[in-house]
């Protein structure tokens, strides 16, 4: 998913990740242009996931 994708994107997959984790808040899921790995690093550590993992779970949303 290339940064133009994942910003558009973004309100959809912030509301199915929040459905499926109830555990991550909005401050996790926050998403700031150009700190995108961040964020990744954010949601990996709150579910206890590899990197690959997240990304994988983001891109299927």
């Amino acid at each position: 998913m290339d940064k133009l994708q994942f910003k558009g994107k973004w309100s959809e997959v912030k509301g199915r990740l929040k459905q499926k984790y109830g555990s991550l808040s909005d401050d996790d899921l926050a998403y700031e242009e150009g700190r995108e790995e961040e964020l990744v690093g954010r949601i990996q550590q709150r579910l206890g996931k590899t990197r690959d993992e997240v990304v994988r779970e983001i891109k299927s949303i």
